[in-house]
């Protein structure tokens, strides 16, 4: 069982107003295969592939917020 006291947090947190969020890793051809992820109802989402957080802007999850 893992430790969620020690959690690594998300390589990087992308505030956005959309609820479905197409993801390619950002690196151009070291990038990964577009993904489309839809946030739903949840304040956030992540990449299976990369990690990235989509969270929701104004949401308790939004770090400017």
């Amino acid at each position: 069982m893992a430790n969620t006291d020690n959690a690594v947090p998300p390589p990087e947190i992308i505030v956005t107003d959309q609820h479905r969020i197409a993801c390619d890793g950002g690196g151009g051809a070291l990038g990964h295969p577009k993904v489309y992820l839809e946030m739903g109802e949840d304040d956030f989402v992540e990449c299976g592939y990369c990690d990235r957080r989509f969270v929701r802007k104004g949401s308790k999850e939004d770090p400017n917020a």
